[in-house]
């Protein structure tokens, strides 16, 4: 495993960082917790040491099993990384959109980063993740109805207890990252970055590169359609959200599942998975500091774990840059 400092911070992170929203079961159908507890477990015992989730994820559920997971670790050697600003118990904020929690019942999701509403986000995260600080805290989604700097100020107020250690993003513009930095030095920014959705090149990501900042990709796997294990009549569960999900029409199943199979030579070559071929240029790419990938399972956590020692030369980058554009021109 690799370990990358997040911006000028001391803190470090594996290159894989487990991300747990699925191990929440929001969203994404179902969550087995005790194999979530042991997909957890078997990335540590293979060098994943960080662990992103969020409240919102099946609404305390993968925090608790976070929780659940990293009491058999030493809490020095594992870097919990977690959010705030997404209430599904309290109608405040920016109204995000409906949904249904892990029983079936309909939930309103609000983005909101009012000072009290984090300083409670904190008190509940900590209580579900069994510690006493949270390593890096990044508010989830921009909130329109809050001033930055109030947002800003409030974890400003928990890194001074104690409680938190660094101050992340997510989903932020560049402008938005600018305007935090201002109030708070902000290390990170969290945002959705893979093979067939890379607009955060345009401007994000070089801002980010420009001022020191790190950039945690999630779902570098397309939530799955990067693994070569779907097809064009798969079907979802029920409640599974991929099912709507535009990458998962079958018009783009079928032309990602036609440049899967042009790079599977080179994963081939290299007796790695096409996922760990694809976790593998992730965090070689530039900008990139680490990549979050789920698992369902302890064998899914340790494949995405070897992924890390996936190296890619040049010419093999190069070759499968070629291959990328031939799918985002393909009509």
């Amino acid at each position: 495993m690799k370990y990358r400092k997040i911006g000028n911070t001391p803190l470090e992170l594996s290159v894989i960082t487990f991300g747990a929203w699925a191990a929440g079961g929001w969203m994404w159908g179902s969550t087995d917790r005790n194999e979530a507890v042991r997909a957890i477990q078997a990335g540590f015992e293979h060098g994943v040491t960080s662990i992103d989730t969020a409240p919102i994820y099946g609404q305390g559920t993968s925090e608790e099993i976070v929780g659940q997971a990293i009491k058999a670790m030493p809490r020095d050697q594992v870097q919990v990384v977690t959010k705030y600003g997404m209430r599904w118990d309290l109608n405040k904020g920016q109204f995000g959109f409906k949904s249904q929690d892990n029983s079936g019942k309909e939930i309103d999701i609000y983005k909101y980063a009012g000072k009290e509403s984090i300083i409670y986000e904190c008190e509940q995260s900590l209580k579900r993740l069994g510690t006493d600080y949270i390593d890096l805290y990044q508010i989830h989604w921009p909130d329109e109805t809050t001033p930055i700097h109030e947002t800003m100020e409030a974890v400003s107020s928990l890194i001074q207890a104690g409680k938190v250690r660094y101050a992340g993003v997510c989903n932020y513009s560049a402008a938005q990252v600018k305007e935090a930095d201002e109030i708070l030095h902000i290390a990170s920014n969290q945002i959705p970055f893979s093979m067939v959705k890379r607009d955060a090149e345009l401007e994000t990501i070089p801002y980010c590169i420009k001022h020191g900042k790190s950039v945690l990709a999630y779902s570098p796997l397309e939530r799955g359609l990067l693994t070569g294990k779907i097809t064009e009549n798969y079907r979802f569960a029920e409640g599974d959200h991929r099912a709507t999900h535009r990458f998962f029409s079958p018009e783009w199943v079928r032309r990602t599942n036609t440049f899967l199979n042009r790079i599977k030579p080179l994963a081939n070559d290299k007796n790695v998975t096409l996922s760990q071929l694809v976790l593998g240029w992730t965090i070689q790419h530039p900008g990139i500091t680490i990549a979050l990938a789920g698992a369902r399972n302890a064998d899914q956590s340790v494949s995405n774990a070897l992924s890390a020692s996936v190296f890619l030369t040049d010419e093999e980058v190069q070759l499968i840059n070629s291959e990328l554009e031939v799918l985002h021109g393909a009509r």
